[in-house]
């Protein structure tokens, strides 16, 4: 992409972004389990708060859940934003590398007017690229949302 276009770097530094959210759901789903697992308590020789086989599952579902969304997530965001980067570059670029020049005009145009329009051309992929990564995204936030739901799922043993 920095060879190609190197005005556009920033640009597409979005799916970078997006992959590392996932991460972040990974951790806040962690985190909501790991403040459910409680030791168990002794009163009165009686064993209190323990963590049930049902917990267990539930708590196991939820992290796989959220997990393998956010792999299959991961998987869609890397490949729309690696396909996604070169194919901006090259749009923008208008198929030359930024050393070039816009020497060879080709059909005898303006150079300035074949920037634009390849500027323009590129705007337009941009837009289809970010709609692409934000629907791949939304498949990692679902895993989220079930796994949420699966975490407060519980079940106390009355021993």
């Amino acid at each position: 992409m920095g060879v190609n276009y190197p005005k556009g770097v920033i640009k597409n530094i979005v799916p970078i972004v997006m992959a590392g959210v996932l991460g972040i759901y990974g951790l806040i789903v962690s985190v909501i389990i790991g403040q459910a697992i409680n030791p168990p308590s002794y009163n009165n020789n009686q064993i209190q708060g323990v963590y049930s086989i049902y917990n267990g599952w539930a708590h196991l579902a939820a992290g796989l859940c959220c997990g393998l969304s956010c792999l299959a997530s991961g998987g869609t965001i890397g490949i729309i934003g690696d396909v996604g980067v070169r194919a901006f570059g090259l749009k923008a670029s208008a198929g030359k590398r930024h050393w070039d020049g816009l020497d060879d005009l080709g059909e005898g145009g303006d150079a300035a007017a074949i920037e634009a329009r390849a500027i323009e051309g590129s705007n337009k992929l941009y837009v289809g690229l970010l709609i692409m990564l934000i629907f791949a995204e939304a498949l990692a936030l679902y895993g989220l949302i079930v796994a949420l739901i699966l975490s407060q799922n519980t079940f106390y043993c009355g021993v």
